[in-house]
């Protein structure tokens, strides 16, 4: 499991302030907010870029923000489309396929560690 987060993020993070990051081919990650217990990320996904099959010991919920995905969790497989939401929760295996370009907000609970560079 991970180990609590010391940091926590400004009070404000302006978007046009906040670094974006390159995490997979298409796929970029702009991280809004987190302190230990939460975390909001931004996820841009080009069409054809797939968030691979993954899991973690976070809760996760996600609003599509725009695009249109196919997201699988725990092996059921659903579209989705802008204004849909998902839940996963820890340790089930998921992941998507961008099938019109778009974005994906993330909240995660615990604070993701790993995207801060911190060791578990």
């Amino acid at each position: 499991m991970y180990r609590d987060i010391q940091r926590r993020s400004p009070a404000f993070t302006p978007a046009a302030e906040a670094a974006i990051e390159q995490v997979d081919p298409g796929i970029r990650r702009q991280i809004l907010g987190h302190g230990p217990d939460l975390m909001v990320c931004r996820v841009w996904f080009e069409q054809g870029a797939i968030g691979q099959v993954h899991s973690h010991p976070h809760s996760q919920s996600s609003y599509v923000e725009s695009g249109r995905f196919r997201v699988t969790i725990d092996g059921e497989e659903r579209e989705l489309e802008a204004g849909d939401g998902f839940y996963v929760a820890p340790f089930l295996d998921h992941g998507a396929v961008c099938l019109e370009a778009g974005c994906l907000l993330d909240t995660f609970n615990p604070a993701r560690a790993d995207f801060l560079g911190e060791e578990g």
